[in-house]
């Protein structure tokens, strides 16, 4: 088991542990089970491709685990915005723009979206494989009752249809003013 606190690993199996330590730790646990292996096409910033192969398992298994607790902790629509974020980060660092204005703003908001991401995540690692097998945390925002998809959620079912009716209006609209303007022949005027 991984412990975090506001997205650093601070703990092992319970045991507080530098990150250097649990790095250590984890190559250990994760190589013996052939984990963290990368044969990877690499795009240099010259232009050119290069084949990279990586041995990274204590890496590979803290990345997965953190994901997890991301996935429990953050909000959609900054989880979903963040996966850009990440991409443009290790893009700056790779290039070596470490000290760039961009990546020094990059770094508060990855700060931001850390702060709540503290918890526990258990892995599994079996014949090269590594599985989240559990996570838990104070912050997070998963609810049982809410997303049961069976008659034990606590929201009231009957608003789904205006819901769905509602979030599909414009596609439906939109399908049949495109019908429409074929038959015409034309494109759709902008009437807004």
């Amino acid at each position: 088991m991984i412990s975090f606190e506001q997205g650093l690993p601070i703990a092992l199996d319970g045991e507080v542990r530098s990150f250097h330590e649990i790095i250590n730790a984890m190559n250990d646990v994760a190589g013996r089970h052939g984990f963290g292996r990368i044969d990877m096409i690499e795009n240099r910033l010259v232009g050119l491709k290069s084949r990279e192969i990586y041995e990274v398992p204590g890496a590979l298994a803290l990345i997965q685990s953190h994901k997890a607790l991301e996935d429990l902790c953050l909000e959609r629509e900054v989880l979903h915005y963040k996966l850009g974020i990440e991409q443009k980060w290790a893009e700056l660092v790779y290039n070596g723009m470490w000290f760039s204005p961009l990546k020094e703003a990059l770094d508060g908001f990855i700060e931001t979206t850390q702060r709540l991401v503290t918890g526990d995540v258990r892995l599994r690692f079996f014949k090269g494989s590594c599985v989240t097998v559990g996570r838990r945390s104070p912050y997070s925002l998963y609810d049982y009752n809410l997303a049961t998809y069976d008659e034990a959620d606590s929201f009231d079912h009957s608003a789904a249809k205006g819901f769905i009716d509602l979030w599909g209006l414009p596609r439906r609209y939109g399908r049949a003013s495109a019908a429409r303007s074929a038959r015409k022949g034309r494109s759709r005027p902008c009437t807004a």
